[in-house]
């Protein structure tokens, strides 16, 4: 009997479970998650692809609003050549290696160049140096080349500054948002 007291002494600390609601875990389930040196690429119009901690990292979207097809990037560092090795098993950790696999894939998976709608966001300088890294700076440089050669221009951007950012871009219609200091803005359509 001592022992069990103790068990629903035990028992009776652990809180009970949460069950979400069916309207959570749908919304929960329509978001694709890119993490930090990741990329997705989706069709689904019910979708929506979301990257968090978009800090001195650039997160891109290319969007093409016919045939509803989506990527996002999330890249770290602006160029591979610092680890080619790491390049060759992740190359979303890099903005020279991941920018133009992410244009690949989205062409892959049936967008137009001629129709994608391009926007980044991040490239913040959060760490507190004394300007010896400056990769935010790093990293917007190198998008700027890479788009240059590629021949693409970026329809609207939210990069530089000192705070972190959330980007989501919704398939349905290519609404890409931004999350910072706890407000919500409209990255495009503008």
């Amino acid at each position: 009997t001592e022992r069990s007291d103790r068990q629903d002494s035990m028992m009776s600390r652990i809180p009970p479970p949460i069950f979400k609601s069916e309207s959570t875990r749908t919304a929960e389930c329509d978001k694709i998650v890119v993490g930090v040196a990741d990329m997705a690429v989706a069709r689904d119009a019910h979708k929506s692809i979301v990257t968090y901690a978009l800090g001195s990292c650039i997160g891109v979207t290319l969007y093409d609003p016919v045939a509803k097809v989506a990527g996002m990037l999330h890249f770290m560092l602006p160029e591979s050549t610092v680890s080619p090795d790491k390049a060759a098993i992740n190359p979303a950790m890099f903005g020279d290696a991941g920018l133009p696999l992410l244009f690949q894939k989205v062409l892959d998976a049936g967008a137009r160049r001629e129709r994608l709608i391009v926007c980044a966001a991040g490239g913040a300088e959060v760490l507190a140096d004394d300007g010896h890294f400056r990769i935010g700076n790093r990293n917007r440089t190198v998008l700027r080349k890479i788009f240059w050669k590629l021949n693409l221009l970026l329809a609207s951007d939210d990069t530089g500054g000192q705070h972190s950012r959330t980007m989501t871009l919704r398939l349905i219609d290519g609404q890409i948002s931004i999350r910072s200091q706890g407000k919500d803005s409209l990255l495009w359509p503008h």
